[in-house]
């Protein structure tokens, strides 16, 4: 069972609204949506890449390091061009944040250690993939914050008058 536990944003601080960015049409529509609550409500926009763990399978620890600091590279080039296109699209600049793990130890791993973070923003699949991967973790999961799930065939129009 999960516990749900109350996570008052102190007065100073902007709640944050937590996105995943993992490069899927999914996430760019929760980049949106997120992005416009958090510059209506004066919030916050993190977006979270999680590099999947190091390949067990005997790779020698100098190929591997290469490939970490590779996904790296690409998950920082990423998630800058992710940033620039919030600062463009709501004048708000993200908090951009890098972990390594298994997503769903390292998605709870970091909403505990941020006691700011106030809703996670997922958009579902629009494919064959309804909900989606990270929307299937999340209901399998618990989470101890609350959840907006935004549809994946969402148009931008629907998602300025939602947001």
């Amino acid at each position: 069972m999960t516990e749900t536990v109350s996570r008052p944003v102190s007065a100073a601080k902007r709640r944050k609204f937590l996105v995943i960015a993992d490069g899927t049409p999914e996430s760019e529509i929760a980049i949106h949506f997120a992005s416009l609550r958090a510059k209506h409500t004066n919030g916050v926009v993190t977006l979270l890449a999680v590099l999947g763990p190091p390949d067990a399978a005997g790779q020698w620890l100098g190929v591997q390091n290469i490939m970490r600091e590779e996904a790296r590279s690409e998950a920082e080039a990423v998630l800058h061009k992710l940033a620039a296109h919030v600062n463009d699209y709501a004048d708000i600049m993200p908090e951009l944040v890098i972990r390594e793990g298994r997503l769903a130890d390292e998605l709870l791993k970091f909403i505990e250690e941020d006691k700011d973070i106030a809703i996670l923003v997922l958009a579902s699949g629009a494919g064959k993939e309804v909900p989606g991967p990270l929307v299937s973790i999340v209901v399998s999961k618990g989470f101890p914050i609350p959840v907006t799930v935004v549809p994946g065939t969402l148009t931008e129009e629907a998602i300025q008058a939602l947001a």
